[in-house]
């Protein structure tokens, strides 16, 4: 049992933001498509929040797009989400706002709460910022290896150019 809560304890990020329901939200996510990836914001309020003290604790997401109600859940401590940014705090007396997916417009309005944003998104993570400066220095110095390599071959192409040359000269 020791052992399972010790695994699980591993998949925890360092320092998640704390996200209740009725928080408006913008979600960085990496997303992958081919070899190449990117960051999506997905911004919407919070409808859900699920197992907060659990690595697998989530949250539910709703927003409008185009006049269709989209949700997405997220998983706090997966590596896939980037960041969550608080930009709304908004008073609701409940966990579960499934009566929000039947509002529109004015309706859907929640009245806001007045919150430290700054304490609230301000989260360091000394551990991921240390790993992501090794890793870019890692990267710096792979860069620059490769670039020492192609001046190399630059050099070697431009000395057999030189004596192709000098042969053309002589004959």
């Amino acid at each position: 049992m020791e052992y399972i809560k010790q695994l699980n304890q591993s998949f925890k990020k360092g320092a998640v933001v704390d996200v209740r329901s009725g928080d408006t939200v913008k979600v960085h996510q990496k997303i992958r498509e081919g070899s190449k990836e990117r960051v999506q914001i997905f911004q919407g309020l919070v409808i859900r929040t699920d197992r907060k003290s659990s690595h697998t604790s989530r949250i539910t997401v709703r927003r409008i797009a185009s006049g269709v109600g989209v949700e997405k859940s997220f998983l706090l401590h997966s590596p896939l989400v980037l960041k969550i940014e608080v930009t709304k705090r908004s008073k609701v007396r409940r966990n579960y706002l499934s009566y929000m997916r039947k509002l529109t417009g004015k309706s859907a309005r929640l009245q806001g709460l007045d919150f430290d944003r700054q304490a609230v998104n301000n989260i360091r993570d000394e551990a991921a910022e240390q790993a992501e400066a090794e890793a870019k220095a890692a990267a710096a110095a792979e860069a620059e290896a490769k670039a020492t390599e192609e001046a190399a071959k630059q050099a070697e192409l431009e000395a057999k150019q030189a004596a192709v040359e000098a042969r053309h000269k002589e004959a």
